[in-house]
C-alpha cells in the first residue's frame, strides 16, 4: 500500500512539474518600466502624485538587465511613472535600449515635456500623452492650472525638434469627462495628434499607489452613476458613428462599448467580464523600486534587486501564478480596464 501511495505522490509531483514547465517564458516582447515616481499632476483618478519620497529607477539596474532583455527577445519598452523625463538618465536609458533594436515609447502627462523637448525628441521612438478632454475638462481633472496648455506647448516643442515623431493621445474615461469623448477626439485631431485611445478609470485595484485600494466614497468620486452611464453609452455611440474606430480612434466599437460595460458592472447592473488578455505571458511591469509584476494590477512576482527579469518572470512564484490564473474568472482580471493581447506568442 505504501508503495502505491508513493507512486501516486511521484506521479502527482511529475504532473505538477510539467504543468509549471509549460509556463516558462522564453520570449517576452513588452516591458513597462516606471522610471520616476514623481509627478506634478493631482489627478482625481490616480494617487501616484501622493508619493512623498518618489523613487527613481537606478540606471545600473537597467544595465544589469540588458542581457536578460536580449535573452527574452524584448522588442518594446514603455517608459512610465510618475514622469519619466524627471529621471536624470532618461536619455541614457533610451539610448541603451535603442542600441539593441528595442522600440522605446514615452508615456507622459506632458507637464515636463517643454523643458525636455530636444532630449525626448532625440531619445524615444514615439510619445503618448494623457488627454482627458478639451482644455477646460482636462485641466479640471488634472487639478493643475493650465495643464493642457503646458502639455500642448510640450508636445509642440518635441514636434518642432523632430517633426516626424508619432505623438498619440490616451484618455481615461470617468465621471468628470464621460460626456466629452467626442470633444476629446476633436481636440486630439485639432492638435495634430496621430491617434487617440480610451480606457475606463480603474476603480478597485491597489495599483497607482493605492496599496489598500479605494474606499467606496473614493470610488464614487470617479465612477459613474446610472444616469451618467446612460449618457456615456450615448456618447460612445455618437463617437462610433462619427469617427473611424480602429483608426484615428484606436479602439474598435466593441472595445469602446466595453467601457460602458465596465461602469455598469461596477454598479451591479451587469456581470463583470474580463477582457481578452495574455499580458502575464508576454509582458512585465518593472516598478521604480525594482518590483516585477505580470501587469499593473496583479501582485509582484519578483524583484530585480535580486534577480534578472528573466529569473523574475520564471521564478516559482511567477510559474505558479500563471499556471493558476484563469483570466475569465479571476476577480482582478474581471475588473480590469486594460488588455494586452499579442497573437501568436
Amino acid at each position: 500500500m505504501n508503495g502505491l501511495v508513493n507512486i501516486a505522490v511521484i506521479e502527482e509531483t511529475q504532473v505538477d512539474a510539467q504543468r509549471l514547465a509549460a509556463q516558462q517564458i522564453t520570449t517576452m516582447p513588452v516591458v513597462v518600466i516606471s522610471l520616476h515616481e514623481g509627478c506634478d499632476c493631482r489627478c482625481v483618478m490616480c494617487d501616484i502624485w501622493k508619493i512623498r519620497e518618489p523613487q527613481a529607477f537606478p540606471i545600473a539596474k537597467l544595465r544589469w538587465q540588458l542581457q536578460s532583455f536580449d535573452s527574452l527577445g524584448v522588442r518594446w519598452v514603455v517608459f512610465t511613472g510618475g514622469e519619466p523625463q524627471r529621471h536624470p538618465h532618461f536619455a541614457d536609458f533610451a539610448s541603451a535600449l535603442k542600441s539593441r533594436g528595442i522600440r522605446v515609447t514615452l508615456l507622459t502627462a506632458g507637464l515636463e515635456l517643454e523643458g525636455h523637448a530636444d532630449e525626448v525628441a532625440s531619445s524615444v521612438d514615439d510619445l503618448i500623452v494623457s488627454l482627458d478632454g478639451p482644455p477646460e475638462v482636462h485641466n479640471r481633472i488634472r487639478r493643475v492650472p493650465l495643464a493642457f496648455e503646458r502639455m500642448a506647448r510640450g508636445f509642440n516643442a518635441v514636434r518642432e525638434s523632430r517633426p516626424e515623431i508619432p505623438i498619440r493621445a490616451r484618455s481615461t474615461v470617468q465621471a468628470a469627462n464621460h460626456g466629452s469623448l467626442c470633444a476629446t477626439v476633436e481636440c486630439a485631431a485639432q492638435n495634430g495628434l496621430a491617434s487617440i485611445s480610451f480606457l475606463a478609470a480603474d476603480l478597485t485595484s491597489d495599483a497607482f499607489n493605492r496599496p489598500s485600494g479605494w474606499t467606496a466614497s473614493r470610488q464614487s468620486s470617479v465612477a459613474l452613476t446610472s444616469t451618467q452611464v446612460c449618457a456615456l453609452e450615448d456618447e460612445i455611440e455618437s463617437l462610433i458613428a462619427a469617427y473611424e474606430c480602429g483608426g484615428f480612434v484606436a479602439e474598435t466599437p466593441e472595445k469602446l462599448r466595453r467601457i460602458v460595460t465596465h461602469f455598469r458592472a461596477h454598479l451591479g447592473q451587469v456581470p463583470a467580464v474580463a477582457p481578452r488578455c495574455n499580458a502575464p505571458w508576454v509582458s512585465a511591469v518593472i516598478e521604480a523600486g525594482g518590483q516585477v509584476r505580470p501587469c499593473f494590477f496583479h501582485a509582484p512576482i519578483g524583484n530585480i534587486d535580486q534577480q534578472t527579469v528573466a529569473e523574475a518572470v520564471n521564478s516559482n512564484e511567477a510559474l505558479q501564478f500563471r499556471a493558476n490564473l484563469d483570466i475569465a474568472t479571476n476577480p482582478t482580471c474581471r475588473r480590469c480596464v486594460c488588455s494586452l493581447y499579442l497573437p501568436g506568442t
